[in-house]
C-alpha cells in the first residue's frame, strides 16, 4: 500500500504513535515507511507526529541534526532513542517546529499538532473558524 502513494498528491504526512504490544514498532520502521518520509520532506512537505511517531521520522535520518522530541514517560527512554538517531531531542517541550517538521511528547498533544498542521496549510484565519465550529 505504502508503494502507490505519490508524495505530489498530498500536501502533508501526520504519523500517529501506538503502542509496542500492538507492533507499532514493527510497521514503523519498514523501510517503505521511512523512504515515504524522506520523499516529502525532499518535497518540503510538512511532516507531522503524535508521540512515538517521531521515532521513524527520526530512523529515517529526516531529524537527524535537528530538534524534536517523543514520549516522555519511561524515565525518557523513547526520548533516548530518538537522540540515537541524531536528533537534538527537547526533553521538556510539548511541541517541537523545526521547519517543516513538527513532533509531540504524548497523545495528549493531538488536538494541538492537527491544529498547528491545519494551520499551515489553510492559514490562521482558516484555522480559527474551523476550530470555532469544532467547539475549540
Amino acid at each position: 500500500m505504502l508503494d502507490s502513494i505519490n508524495v505530489d498528491d498530498y500536501d502533508a504526512l501526520a504519523i500517529p504513535g501506538c503502542f509496542e504490544e500492538y507492533g507499532f514498532y514493527e510497521e514503523a520502521y519498514d523501510e517503505k515507511l521511512l523512504e515515504l518520509i524522506r520523499g516529502f520532506n525532499r518535497c518540503g512537505k510538512y511532516i507531522a507526529s503524535i508521540c512515538v511517531g517521531a521515532l521513524p521520522i527520526g530512523a529515517s535520518g529526516v531529524l537527524t541534526g535537528r530538534r524534536g522530541t517523543t514520549y516522555h514517560f519511561r524515565n525518557g527512554h523513547r526520548q533516548d532513542q530518538l537522540a540515537e538517531f541524531g536528533v537534538n531531542v527537547q526533553r521538556d517541550e510539548r511541541i517541537v517546529i523545526d521547519e517543516n517538521v513538527m513532533t509531540s511528547f504524548c497523545p495528549e498533544t493531538a488536538p494541538d499538532v492537527a491544529f498547528q498542521l491545519l494551520r499551515w496549510m489553510v492559514g490562521d484565519d482558516n484555522t480559527e473558524v474551523i476550530k470555532y465550529a469544532m467547539g475549540y
